[in-house]
């Protein structure tokens, strides 16, 4: 499953998103690219075919809710 994660105000920087997404996903994902411009910034999230799209969904929104910026991220999903 890929997920793109657009950030629109992001309140810390991307690199302590991505941190924290690489923990939680050590093994069942990684963060295969980043970038940033125009008041905005995303980073791709590859996660395994074999991890459970639902649980994988919840255990990236709880990163987020952790690190505050739930409220400034759209998560674009294709399986």
């Amino acid at each position: 499953m890929f997920v793109e994660i657009v950030f629109v105000g992001l309140p810390i920087d991307r690199d302590e998103v991505e941190e924290a997404l690489e923990a939680e996903f050590e093994l069942d994902g990684e963060v295969t690219g980043a970038g940033s411009g125009m008041g905005r910034c995303h980073l791709d999230l590859e996660i395994t075919d074999d991890s459970d799209a639902t649980a994988a969904l919840e255990r990236l929104r709880v990163v987020l809710s952790g690190l505050g910026v739930a409220d400034c991220a759209t998560l674009n999903v294709s399986e």
